[in-house]
């Protein structure tokens, strides 16, 4: 069994927890007209958005292709974090906007209540840690999940610093400051979001697949002449997908040949989902070619 599907139930706990952590930031933010608090749950709903993608790429994955979608139904991850990126980009920078205004003519902040609600995220969190940890090792699509909880600790316990700072010192502008700092480390995790969904949708060259070492591999092969419609895209954030006419020389088994390069391409660059076509030396494709996919 796959680690993400062994491994769903925790996902949906920490789901769970990220989501009321991300109600009660909001909520906390406007009873305590702390800036810093709203600018921790748009830090919040970027994890949050992050455990959803995981929770769709498990579920989709089980989904098969029908007559409609002979894909199936994995690029939903893609436009569902185009959607949301970019109401997180509108969010940031009415905190920033709002954080300016604040240093201009400081508001009071509810501490003790800013404080309580940080102190509920850091505990849901270090529980999401905790149901997230034992996949972390064994999925990178759980890896980021995990990854995406533990900066939600680090935001909770900036907030709880500061908290205690205004306090105990009086000092209101800690709260736009740290909005600022939380809300500019909100935009470049949105950028890349955005940027990796804009890839998918766009049928980019997926991350992690260098294009010319894929090319000069299979060029390096003995038995092929030639390549051209070279096309690498994703199906979704980690699917790669690939297919090229091959130019085989005149004795080459097309069949064998066909599989030689469908291993390397699985083993050197990670890509099952291929199709391959094979055309005869000096034959154009049309009279001779042999297509076939991955076996």
């Amino acid at each position: 069994m796959p680690a993400e599907i062994r491994h769903e139930g925790p996902l949906w706990w920490a789901l769970g927890l990220t989501s009321i952590v991300l109600l009660a930031e909001i909520a906390g933010a406007w009873l305590s007209n702390s800036l810093a608090l709203l600018s921790d749950a748009a830090h919040m709903a970027t994890d949050t958005l992050a455990l959803g993608i995981a929770l769709v790429a498990v579920r989709l994955a089980r989904r098969p292709p029908d007559a409609r979608r002979t894909y199936g139904y994995a690029r939903f991850e893609a436009l569902g974090a185009l959607a949301n990126g970019s109401l997180l980009f509108v969010l940031a920078g009415y905190i920033l906007w709002e954080a300016w205004q604040r240093f201009r003519e400081p508001l009071p902040v509810a501490s003790l209540g800013m404080l309580a609600v940080a102190v509920l995220g850091l505990a849901c969190n270090l529980a999401a840690m905790k149901l997230l940890h034992a996949g972390a090792g064994q999925s990178l699509n759980l890896k980021g999940a995990y990854l995406e909880v533990w900066s939600d600790m680090l935001g909770s316990l900036a907030v709880i610093v500061a908290a205690v700072v205004i306090h105990f010192s009086g000092w209101q502008w800690v709260d736009p400051l740290l909005a600022v700092l939380l809300g500019l480390w909100v935009l470049p995790r949105t950028w890349v979001l955005l940027r990796e969904a804009l890839n998918v949708v766009m049928e980019g060259v997926p991350a992690g697949v260098d294009l010319a070492a894929l090319r000069a591999d299979l060029l390096a092969h003995a038995q092929v002449q030639g390549l051209h419609d070279l096309h690498v895209w994703a199906l979704a954030s980690r699917t790669p997908a690939m297919t090229a006419h091959v130019v085989a020389s005149g004795q080459a088994d097309a069949d064998a040949l066909r599989r030689e390069l469908a291993g390397l391409l699985r083993q050197r660059h990670g890509i099952a989902h291929l199709t391959l076509q094979i055309e005869r030396e000096g034959n154009p494709c049309g009279t001779g070619c042999e297509a076939g996919g991955a076996p």
